[in-house]
């Protein structure tokens, strides 16, 4: 019989941001598609799958529902039974303190009756937007030895970009795995340290129920890195940074997306989904019941990731495809990423190109950085649109969703945005 667990996880999983533009129009960052048939969100739910976590709370607010479906029961990562189970914990409104999560801290804030209720011997925050494989059992593990109040996964990220992230001053009384933080600065503009925190919290329950009371009651911010674990480190309680060595994809912005997609091609992908073992709901847009691949006599596939449902009849080079991508006679995907059930007309040239679900380009459309992407911007096409015939589109624009076919009828040049 299944012992009542003792890790509580909670994913924090329900925002957007501005920087995925397009993407993130109608769904929640955790839900955008990556990788030719996940999810972002599958990452750490396959994390703690193998790390034999489960029971799973999912705190989600903005435009649930593709993240909802998405997730279903939890049974695609194993996650249903007597003492485990996947909660999506939305906001809502009622007697008390309740309303939208006015942030990361402010979300568990608004749901410890369910934290209560399981009673955890240690929670485990993470973020549900990061493209990343770890074991959560070493760092709990850590957390345990050290007996720390808070352990926050570190890696350590060349200096010029630590402004980015919130980092942390780490001594070596652990060496390579990690040891007591000495101090932490959420997106300094001057960073003195390096080693940015990966948003994956172990939290000694009652310390978190303390802090988050403190917040909720005195601050106007209500967010982990800027607000909780400032709190602590005054508070002198024991804070400690793990180090974690591994890939870690930072998805906030299309480049960044784009280029962690691309992290999984190349003779040594540094993203090995296979081996990392991602689960996925195969049930959510019918993933299971797409046809086989169909390559055409005339089609050439490239260091590319084609999936099932696809029919490629040109050429795919650099690329992923998602299924129900259509590449006609004569077209070429180079160096993109295509979502769900997208048609590439006869002689279409897309070159660094995201392009959301059920996009139809016409015949003859020139879209991207033709020539090879170079220093060139990523080209967004948001879901729903039709690309006219012989259309050309520069680098780095943006289409928005469901566009009229009257805002399709001229050329548009690298950097534009079409609303």
């Amino acid at each position: 019989m299944k012992v009542k667990p003792k890790v509580l996880a909670m994913i924090l999983a329900g925002g957007r941001v501005d920087e995925l533009n397009v993407l993130t129009a109608y769904r929640p960052k955790s839900a955008v598609p990556f990788g030719g048939f996940a999810r972002v969100i599958d990452f750490p739910l396959s994390n703690l799958m193998h790390s034999g976590l489960d029971l799973v709370a999912i705190l989600s607010q903005y435009r649930s529902f593709s993240l909802i479906n998405h997730i279903g029961i939890g049974a695609a990562w194993d996650m249903t039974g007597r003492h485990r189970g996947v909660s999506i914990l939305p906001p809502y409104q009622g007697s008390g303190q309740s309303s939208w999560y006015r942030g990361s801290a402010d979300a568990i804030h608004q749901n410890l009756d369910f934290v209560h209720y399981h009673d955890p011997e240690t929670i485990l925050v993470l973020s549900g937007d990061h493209i990343y494989q770890m074991d959560y059992r070493e760092i709990l593990s850590y957390h345990k030895e050290k007996d720390a109040d808070l352990t926050i996964a570190c890696l350590q990220v060349p200096m010029r970009e630590a402004s980015r992230f919130g980092v942390a001053e780490i001594d070596e009384e652990d060496g390579e795995r990690g040891g007591r933080i000495l101090s932490y600065q959420e997106k300094p503009s001057s960073p003195r340290y390096n080693w940015a925190s990966l948003t994956v919290y172990c939290f000694k329950p009652t310390v978190l129920y303390e802090v988050l009371e403190a917040n909720a009651r005195e601050d106007d911010s209500f967010e982990f890195g800027r607000d909780i674990i400032p709190r602590l480190m005054t508070a002198r309680k024991r804070v400690y940074g793990f180090k974690f060595y591994g890939y870690w994809g930072y998805t906030r912005t299309i480049a960044e997306y784009w280029q962690t997609s691309m992290d999984l091609l190349g003779p040594e992908p540094r993203i090995d989904l296979d081996r990392w073992g991602i689960r996925t709901n195969l049930e959510h847009r019918a993933l299971r019941d797409y046809q086989p691949l169909k390559v055409g006599g005339k089609a050439s596939i490239d260091n590319s990731l084609v999936y099932n449902g696809c029919v490629v009849e040109g050429r795919v080079e650099n690329s992923i495809l998602f299924p129900g991508v259509h590449v006609k006679p004569g077209a070429q995907v180079k160096n993109s990423v295509l979502f769900f059930d997208n048609v590439v007309g006869h002689d279409a040239v897309l070159d660094k190109v995201v392009s959301d679900v059920n996009v139809k380009v016409g015949a003859g459309a020139r879209i991207g950085a033709e020539g090879g992407p170079g220093d060139k911007e990523v080209t967004v096409l948001g879901w729903n649109n039709s690309i006219p015939d012989g259309l050309t589109i520069g680098s780095g624009c943006t289409l928005h969703p469901n566009l009229r076919p009257e805002r399709l009828l001229a050329e548009i040049k690298s950097g534009e945005v079409v609303r």
